[in-house]
């Protein structure tokens, strides 16, 4: 029998939840994946459920041969479905995964009635984050992408737009590509395919498009690092919701039959595990030789161990993100004027709420020092006027924003400006205060100029503009904080069986690029989503560059030439590097990957955990270029980062977990090598982990092997190891899985000895049962575990089956709820009797077969029986 993957009906194993702090998909109901053995005949599978079930996608396909579908009886779904996973010639079954669309940080939009068009720039690229990527050494010098098809699954691309080509189709910038789903399609209803892949309504894939290959006729100067590219537009989400995993199968087997050379993808979702459906077949477009790129992922808050899917996929390029060493805003454009004198333009931010439109009055100010950090913060004077006729100017700093628009409210204010204490300008929230009808940002340079007016005596009047038509400014605000550095968002691996993620980093914070013509035509966004198509662009280039295809080759150049980048906390600098876990190789610089002559043999190493060490290893160094050059070997230590807060827990702690210099040994032989061009030499590596740390924390250490040349270049290839056993880490959290029951919105645990009356057997679903209060199984897991059990246990002490949808494998970490309607995984349903249910969770790298590798936790007793069907009554 082939592994069946956790799935989800409404009821029986029914409903299935997931706390707030965990962002693993959700699934369809009573849909799966089954993919057939290769040589297998699948019409004996599909007729099996012929009448039962409609067929979502059938997908003949070179390197997926399978079919997903969706069973009309969602009470049997479960059933029917453990059946045709046991059949001859499955090789594999998965429940269809929902994933939405990446939550990245939308800062400004343009204005939709605002003139996209502008005079086309030919001047030299200076766009931020292409000189900090060297993406303008390419353009400088002629190299676009010219002839490199970049395939794009996202949520289709606004291509009318003057800045992504105007036209789809052949000869357009986006000239190939399809909707798999449609506008109304929201994840859990059927899509709608159509051959027009354009996006007008959610913004994600045309920024995206834009951070590709815009063209310069816009008016803020955004430029596509590889703007002679030609995209392919893959449309898997509709206006909202999610999409499920075997329309991303679909797409991508779709971009790889259409030619791409390179596909990327800003989709995920946490995982850890490399071997799920998705995350398999874009591993198998990378071994037939297309590179693909996933966004790391947006979830850095939860720390080390947090790694997403499909970009844990192996073989797969995983991209963190950096942040811009810029802060641009579009701020809206208005006028103020001074002692009645002419009028000048200042830019604004608007706040919610937004009433602007025709808001002309006189400033009002509780001070004049611009230092005053706690301005606003106390009871206005009372000699204060009647502020509903000025607009009140007060400066950002020490109390909430809230705070201070109730003072000035409680003076009768309806208009308030906050101008802020650092650099550029935020959007602020005072629609809880009654009566402020509108509240905006200015920089603090505008503040500052109309205090020193109003400190003059002068009268200041300011003319506030409609923000949803105003014209909107591009201002480029220095990043003070974090440029350059590593995004607080993006989310650290490793995978559970330590393998290296992410692969690189790139610029995905504080990005300008398009947006569809009907959200503002531009906008300013952070993300790995950003971050991800920065990359594929890069590697566009050095395709074109470098003449290669090959998806090792690129990455291995690219780690070998990032920028590996001190930690920061969103705060503060550290002394030490980022850890592998967070960055990756580091930054990239394509230009120096595209002229490097030394290609090294693998793009990272790990070293595992104490328990599986690997500590000797190797790499291949070749000579690619037309010169001798010796190298010196070293290697440079990142910080290590403790997973666990202390010895007792077993949560990893969150962002930013504790780091310590400790430091690995290593052992590299040769110290020195030299290469004649095309001379290919192997480096061995003996790893001694760090000492003097407590293994019962899990600390990963890592750090970079440097390679120095005497023709003055410089490589480096990250490595990364675990103190510690990941064996032995607490995987099921036996305190917080246990039994609850549905009615309870806060799922404490039921008393022993509960009862619980259920509907006969295969009628969960039908509404006279919709009352029903059902037996919910909590789970939760510290870490992730490859399979999870729900053995259920009678009162002689006999496991009778297990909870319908179980076992379940490659689970995130966090917690997850089933109501269970007395359905057991084979089909049947248990007889009333009184019960426990097993819970057990498989360690890592644990062996199934072996009873100590798994963690267990016993429920409380309770009972199950079932009410009498009900029967209907006529009327005469």
């Amino acid at each position: 029998m082939v592994r069946l993957g956790l799935a989800t009906t409404l009821l029986a194993a029914a409903s299935f939840a997931q706390a707030a702090h965990l962002k693993a998909p959700n699934v369809v109901p009573g849909a799966y994946i089954v993919e057939y053995e290769d040589s297998h005949d699948p019409t004996s599978i599909l007729n099996s459920i012929k009448g039962d079930a409609t067929i979502r996608k059938d997908i003949r396909h070179e390197l997926f041969k399978g079919a997903s579908f969706q069973f009309k009886d969602l009470d049997k779904a479960d059933d029917l479905a453990s059946k045709v996973a046991a059949m001859s010639g499955v090789k594999a079954m998965y429940p269809v995964r929902r994933y939405s669309v990446p939550e990245v940080t939308v800062h400004y939009t343009g204005s939709a009635v605002q003139e996209v068009v502008a005079k086309r720039d030919t001047g030299k690229d200076t766009f931020t984050p292409h000189l900090m990527t060297q993406v303008n050494k390419f353009r400088d010098s002629g190299v676009t992408g010219k002839g490199i098809k970049v395939g794009v699954i996202d949520t289709g691309i606004d291509y009318l737009h003057p800045a992504l080509g105007g036209c789809f189709g052949p000869g357009c910038l986006v000239s190939y590509g399809t909707d798999l789903v449609g506008d109304d399609f929201n994840g859990a209803n059927t899509p709608v395919p159509d051959s027009d892949p354009i996006d007008n309504c959610q913004g994600h894939g045309s920024h995206v498009a834009g951070i590709i290959a815009a063209q310069t006729n816009n008016p803020y100067g955004i430029i596509g690092a590889a703007s002679d590219v030609t995209l392919g537009a893959y449309r898997v989400f509709g206006c909202s919701g999610d999409v499920g995993n075997d329309i991303l199968i679909e797409a991508y087997l779709k971009a790889y039959d259409d030619g791409s050379d390179i596909i990327t993808a800003s989709i995920g979702g946490a995982s850890g595990w490399p071997e799920d459906s998705w995350a398999a077949v874009v591993s198998r477009i990378v071994e037939k030789g297309v590179p693909c790129l996933v966004s790391a992922g947006n979830d850095g808050d939860h720390g080390i161990f947090y790694a997403s899917t499909a970009a844990n996929g192996k073989k797969v390029t995983a991209v963190a993100s950096v942040d811009n060493i810029i802060a641009p805003a579009l701020l809206s454009e208005a006028t103020y004027s001074v002692a009645n004198g002419s009028l000048s333009t200042f830019g604004f931010t608007a706040g919610t709420p937004s009433a602007w439109a025709n808001v002309s009055l006189p400033v009002w100010s509780v001070n004049f020092n611009t230092a005053d950090a706690a301005n606003g913060c106390e009871a206005f004077p009372d000699d204060t006027p009647d502020l509903s006729k000025y607009i009140v100017l007060i400066r950002r700093g020490t109390c909430t924003f809230v705070q201070k628009a109730q003072n000035a409210a409680a003076k009768g204010a309806k208009y308030i400006i906050y101008y802020n204490n650092a650099s550029g300008s935020t959007k602020v929230d005072v629609s809880a205060v009654a009566g402020v009808q509108a509240a905006a940002m200015v920089t603090s340079e505008t503040g500052a100029a109309w205090i020193k007016a109003l400190q003059a005596g002068s009268k200041v009047i300011v003319n506030m503009a409609d923000p949803e038509t105003a014209p909107k400014n591009l201002n480029n605000f220095p990043n003070t904080a974090t440029p350059g550095f590593l995004s607080t968002y993006t989310s650290w691996g490793p995978t559970y069986e330590v393998d290296v993620k992410p692969q690189i980093s790139a610029p995905g914070g504080m990005i300008l690029s398009t947006y569809p013509r009907a959200l503002g035509s531009y906008a300013v966004l952070s993300g790995t989503s950003m971050a991800c198509p920065l990359a594929a662009a890069t590697w566009a280039l050095v395709m074109q560059k470098r003449g290669t295809k090959d998806p090792k080759v690129l990455e291995n150049l690219f780690a070998a030439t990032a920028h590996p980048n001190l930690f920061n906390d969103g705060a503060k600098n550290y002394s030490m590097l980022a850890p592998v876990a967070q960055q990756g190789a580091g930054l990239i610089q394509a230009w120096d990957a595209a002229n490097a002559n030394a290609l090294l043999g693998v793009s990272s190493i790990s070293f595992n955990d104490t328990e599986h060490i690997k500590p000797l290893q190797s790499f291949e160094v070749t000579n690619t270029g037309k010169k001798a050059v010796t190298y010196q070997l070293g290697h440079t230590s990142a910080a290590t980062a403790y997973t666990f807060a202390d010895a007792t827990s077993i949560d990893p702690a969150a962002f930013p977990n504790e780091l310590t210099d400790a430091k690995a040994t290593l052992v590299l032989t040769p110290a020195k090598l030299t290469l004649n061009p095309g001379q290919k030499k192997t480096v061995t590596v003996l790893a001694i982990p760090p000492l003097g740390l407590d293994a019962k924390r899990l600390p990963v250490y890592s750090g970079y092997i440097t390679l120095n040349g005497t023709d003055s270049t410089g490589y480096s290839l990250p490595y990364q190891g675990v103190v510690g056993s990941m064996r032995s880490v607490t995987v099921l959290d036996k305190e917080n899985s246990y039994l609850s029951q549905s009615s309870d919105a806060t799922l404490a645990p039921v008393a022993a000895g509960t009862t619980f009356t259920l509907p006969p057997a295969g009628k969960a679903n039908e509404t006279q049962y919709a009352n029903t209060v059902y037996p919910t199984v909590v789970l939760t897991l510290a870490m992730g575990s490859a399979e999870v059990r729900a053995d259920v246990v009678n009162a002689k002490g006999k496991t009778i089956g297990q909870v319908l949808t179980f076992p379940a494998y490659w689970n995130a970490r966090g917690t997850f709820e089933w109501n269970w309607d007395g359905a057991l995984s084979d089909g049947s349903y248990a007889p009333a009797d009184t019960y426990t249910i097993t819970l057990k969770a498989l360690k890592i790298y644990g062996n199934s077969k072996k009873p100590q590798d798994w963690e267990t936790q016993t429920t409380e007793s309770f009972t199950i029986k079932y009410a009498s069907k009900i029967k209907r009554v006529f009327s005469a």
